[in-house]
This record gives structure tokens, C-alpha cells and sequence, in this order.
């Protein structure tokens, strides 16, 4: 086997003459059977008028079937794996001769890894402060909230305006409409051009209002856009906040008083700051893992790659009411600027593979039942229906391979040695 370069294979093959001269046989056979010339019953055709009429098509379909049976014997006798289809090249094909070609493939790399425990991260240990509970206890408090209907009169700031709106222009897809949305003016949640345009509105008032979404807008279709809305304004109300007491607290769930929901709410903001500090130090420890190990990776790898970005990017649109049909994708140019992102996410996905074999890390089976069990119980669906669903249409798998990973990730964080970030030099004062 000859090495091309990265992990391209060639090899060279032959295939015996008795096996080309059997396999011609074979295909001339079932020509025969099927052929009709006038002067024959089908199936009474001499072979040698066969053989004159239909040899081209007798040596194609031969060597179709002898390639790939020839290829797949050479690579399971020196134990290949192979990744890639096969391209011919310097196909000899000679009648009583055998047949001679080249293979080329591409095999998967082989994975040696270095050093992996250790691995340098920038973490700290996240904290809660009481701030941080005022805050999340205020934003339960907002969504306790009662609205109490005013009269008709013009909207002023600190109103809340009940409006249905429809988007007239300035989005891509079907049209956007939201019935009895509430728009609190002056809320920082609010965006300014709703506050400019929505005050001095009165109920029963219908006006066409432009706004301005920012860039880092949560909902991808607005973000950047600028939208014309048509505005039905359909009430005005006053809206009344609970008092911050242990009654509020009893009436959100089993607590005693507004101390033991602040404790909760303190344990909880610390739980996801840590889960979260830990996912960006596992995502440096797996960055860093694949810029210490520069094995090749297979074209073959890199394309399947790139169709999985382009199937997640018609999706995320698809869901948006956009058609993917009518969204124009040069897969060439996308594989032109995704290209090194998926070099490195292909290489880190194989190194955590390669630490995980190492360090005998698997999805145990009650892991898997519980996430079986998990999305059973949000679809409201029996587990053994879930399961069989499951196991045949491939998800199971996933399932058990994404555990994997992750406890191959918070394996490599535990035995990562965890830095301090430094703290940003001041800046001097020019003159």
C-alpha cells in the first residue's frame, strides 16, 4: 500500500483471469436470458452472438461487479479502515489477461495521543452574591405580576399597551403576527421605538410603526432588521407588583418564607454558573487538546462535516417560516470558508474518542434509560415506545455517544490544572 498524502491510500490490485472470465460469463448469461433477437426465443440466443452484440455492456457490468468485490477483499485481508469510496485509476482490461488497477482511498488517521492530563485552563470558581438574588427574585416578582385595565385615554410611560401587531414589510418568510401582546413602556426590555411610537396612542387607534432591531438581537429573524408593523392598539393597563414577603414566597412553590426562596434561588444561580464556567473551560481544554495534536483528517470526514453545517443552517431558517428551497447555498464556498472550523472540531471529536478508549469511559445503560426516559416523559409517550423508536432509527446510539463525550469532557476538566484568570492591566492616563 502506498501513502499519497494525508490519509489518501493507494493500492494496487489484480483481479485472476479466471475470475474476470467468470464473472463475464455470469453477466453474458443474464444478458442472454433477458435479450431478444429476431429469429430466437429469449434465453435461446447463441452466446456467441451475445457476446458480439452486448460486449461492451458484458465488460462494464463486470468490472462493476469485480472492482469493488476484488477492492473489498484487499483491504479486509490487510485490515484497512476505510472511510472513503474508491477512485480507478490505470485500468488494464485485456481480453485473457487479468485485470490490473489502482485503488485510491482514504483511511482513517491514526490517533497518537500526547499528553492530555494536565491541560492548562483558565477557570474560577463562580459566586453568587446578594445583588444577583435581588435580581432573580425580581425578576419572579415581574412575572407575578396583575394588570389592572384603565380607562381609554393616550398612552404615557410606565403603561402597559395591549396591541395586535402583523409585520407589512421588511422580513424574509411568512409574515409576523402576535395577537394581545403586551408592550410595557419605559421597561428596559422594550425596545426604544416601540416607547416612541406607542405613546400618546390611544385604545381603538391603529397607526403602521417602523423598528429598528439591534444586531445581537435574541430572535435571529429580527436581528439587524428593520421592520414595518401595522398596530392595532386594543388596551391600556396599569400593572401591580406582590409585595416581597413570605407569602409571595408560599405562593410560588413549597417554601416557608422569602429567606428559604432566597437561599434556593442562591443555589440554583450558583448550580448554572458553575455548569457554566465549567462548559467554556471544557470547551479551552478540548480547543487546546486539538492544537496539540496535528494528525490529518480524510476529505471524506471534512465533507460530511460540511453537509452538517448546511443541514443545520436550512433548519434553523426552516424553522424561521423561511423555504430552504428558495435559499441559494454554493456548497463549494461554503466548504471554502468552514473548511479549517472543520479540520478542528472533526480532530477534537476524534482525540476525546481516542482519550475515552483509553480511559475505558462508556454510557452506562441506566445513563442511556434516563435519557430515554427523560424525553419520553416531555413528549408524553411510553418509554418502550421511545426506546424502540430509538434503537431504530439510530438515536440511541447518539444518546449513548453524546454521554460519552461528556463525561470524557468533565473527565479531562477534573484532571485539568485550573488557572486563575489574570486581571486586566489598568490603563495609564496618557500625559
Amino acid at each position: 500500500m502506498a501513502l499519497i498524502e494525508g490519509c489518501k491510500h493507494e493500492l494496487e490490485i489484480t483481479i485472476p483471469v479466471e475470475e474476470v472470465e467468470k464473472e463475464s460469463d455470469k453477466v453474458a448469461e443474464e444478458i442472454r436470458a433477458k435479450a431478444k433477437m429476431p429469429g430466437f426465443r429469449p434465453g435461446k440466443v447463441p452466446m456467441s452472438m451475445v457476446r458480439q452484440r452486448y460486449g461492451t455492456s458484458i465488460r462494464q457490468e463486470a468490472l462493476e461487479n469485480l472492482l469493488p468485490k476484488f477492492f473489498r477483499k484487499r483491504i479486509e485481508e490487510e485490515h484497512l479502515h476505510v472511510v472513503s469510496s474508491f477512485n480507478v485509476k490505470d485500468l488494464e482490461f485485456e481480453a485473457g489477461k487479468p485485470v490490473k488497477f489502482k485503488a485510491e482511498f482514504e483511511v482513517a488517521p491514526e490517533v497518537e495521543l500526547g499528553e492530555y492530563r494536565g491541560i492548562s485552563v483558565p477557570y474560577e470558581q463562580p459566586v453568587v452574591t446578594d445583588e444577583d438574588v435581588n435580581e432573580r427574585l425580581e425578576t419572579l416578582r415581574q412575572r407575578k405580576a396583575d394588570y389592572a385595565n384603565l380607562d381609554p385615554r393616550p398612552a404615557e410611560m410606565g403603561d402597559v399597551v395591549v396591541v395586535d401587531l402583523h409585520s407589512v414589510s421588511g422580513l424574509e418568510g411568512e409574515p409576523m403576527h402576535a395577537h394581545d401582546l403586551q408592550v410595557e413602556l419605559g421597561s428596559p426590555e422594550t425596545l426604544p421605538d416601540f416607547n416612541d411610537h406607542l405613546v400618546g396612542l390611544t385604545p381603538g387607534d391603529e397607526a403602521n410603526i417602523t423598528v429598528t432591531y439591534p444586531e445581537e438581537y435574541a430572535q435571529e429573524r429580527l436581528a439587524g432588521k428593520t421592520v414595518e408593523f401595522h398596530v392595532d392598539v386594543k388596551q391600556l393597563q396599569r400593572k401591580e407588583l406582590p409585595e416581597l414577603n413570605d407569602e409571595f414566597a408560599k405562593d410560588l412553590g413549597d417554601y416557608q418564607t422569602l429567606e428559604e426562596l432566597k437561599e434556593t434561588i442562591r443555589n440554583n444561580a450558583l448550580r448554572e454558573r458553575e455548569m457554566a464556567a465549567q462548559r467554556r473551560a471544557k470547551e479551552a481544554i478540548a480547543e487546546k487538546l486539538a492544537d496539540m495534536h496535528g494528525f490529518p483528517v480524510p476529505e471524506a470526514y471534512v465533507d460530511r462535516q460540511i453537509d452538517m453545517y448546511i443541514e443545520r443552517f436550512l433548519g434553523e431558517h426552516a424553522a424561521q417560516g423561511t423555504d430552504p428551497k428558495k435559499i441559494p447555498v454554493d456548497r463549494e464556498k461554503v466548504k471554502e470558508a468552514m473548511r479549517d472550523r472543520a479540520i478542528k472540531e472533526i480532530r477534537t471529536s476524534l482525540l476525546i474518542e481516542k482519550v475515552a478508549d483509553v480511559e475505558s469511559i462508556n454510557a452506562t445503560k441506566d445513563e442511556v434509560d434516563a435519557e430515554v426516559q427523560r424525553f419520553a416523559k416531555q413528549e408524553r409517550e411510553p418509554v418502550a415506545a421511545v426506546r424502540k423508536r430509538f434503537e431504530e432509527n439510530g438515536t440511541l446510539g447518539r444518546i449513548a455517544h453524546a454521554i460519552r463525550t461528556e463525561k470524557t469532557l468533565s473527565f479531562l476538566f477534573e484532571h485539568a490544572r485550573k488557572e486563575v484568570p489574570a486581571e486586566p492591566a489598568p490603563e495609564e492616563n496618557a500625559g
